[in-house]
């Protein structure tokens, strides 16, 4: 089962308005996305540069073109690769815009079992796909209509999502798990939701490794595999995701914000804040203001 710690706080939809759409840029907008899950679908379509992706056990390269799909509740995590700019469109939509209310057989053999985790989806589609063309073309108007942000593009966003699954089913990019496939990013899941609970609070591998039921050091081996980096490093991530957070959206000055967000020394703050960020915080509050 599980547990609702981990998952991201951010709601993607609301009665009126089931999916959110953003446009990524790492590092300009954020350093990069650690490791989360959300109960939604998510699109994304890359549009300039390369990044990695960890979509569960999968772990690999994307560039432009390229075309993610992350189903429910799976752990990804996005990191750039080069010094060059990684943009990409995201759209993240609840099953609802995919006729979960209907309840009809579409759903309940094509989409349901995805949700439940009895099938799993090809995540990267590239341009050596059979259906490549067929299927750029429609997250381009799938994300077009999230841009146009009406009742009437709703509708033909509807249909088109429809379209992209029926090109995912039809091209057998949807396919039933079978009892030997065991995500090993599921090893970590307890680690991850503990670290989302209480990254300000001081956390220890040992503590870690205990909530997991593993030795210290496989699971140190292990949630670098399945993350892409180290346990501490992940949780200063998300401090300093915190506090990009509050740079923003907040007049706090950089002292409180590095104190609100787990930090106990503010040059400890401005120099992991700049390896991970590129720049120092008063200079990203800059260029957010910008």
């Amino acid at each position: 089962m599980i547990n609702k710690m981990s998952k991201e706080n951010r709601r993607h939809s609301s009665q009126f308005r089931s999916f959110s759409y953003y446009k990524s840029n790492i590092p300009e907008y954020f350093a990069n996305v650690p490791l989360h899950w959300h109960s939604e679908f998510e699109l994304n379509y890359i549009l300039e540069g390369c990044g990695e992706f960890i979509c569960g056990d999968e772990r690999f390269v994307s560039c432009r073109g390229d075309i993610i799909i992350i189903a429910p509740n799976m752990l990804h995590a996005v990191y750039p690769i080069e010094d060059a700019n990684y943009i990409y469109d995201t759209l993240v939509f609840d099953k609802e815009m995919l006729g979960s209310l209907n309840n009809d057989r579409s759903f309940n053999e094509c989409i349901r079992p995805i949700i439940s985790g009895n099938c799993q989806i090809n995540c990267r589609i590239t341009k050596k796909h059979y259906y490549y063309n067929e299927l750029r073309t429609t997250a381009e108007n799938i994300i077009s209509c999230a841009k146009g942000d009406t009742a009437a593009n709703d509708l033909l966003l509807k249909s088109e999502l429809l379209k992209l699954f029926w090109l995912l089913e039809e091209s057998g990019d949807i396919y039933p798990k079978t009892e030997s496939v065991i995500n090993r990013s599921d090893v970590i899941r307890p680690a991850v939701e503990y670290i989302k609970a209480n990254f300000k609070e001081d956390i220890t591998v040992d503590k870690l490794a205990e909530i997991s039921h593993l030795s210290k050091s496989y699971f140190m081996s292990r949630f670098k595999q399945s993350a892409g980096i180290g346990a501490i490093e992940y949780i200063t991530h998300l401090r300093i995701k915190s506090a990009c957070e509050l740079l923003t959206d907040t007049d706090k000055t950089v002292a409180e914000i590095a104190f609100e967000s787990g930090f106990h020394n503010l040059s400890n703050f401005n120099r992991q804040f700049k390896k991970i960020s590129g720049c120092t915080p008063s200079e990203f509050r800059k260029k957010q203001i910008r």
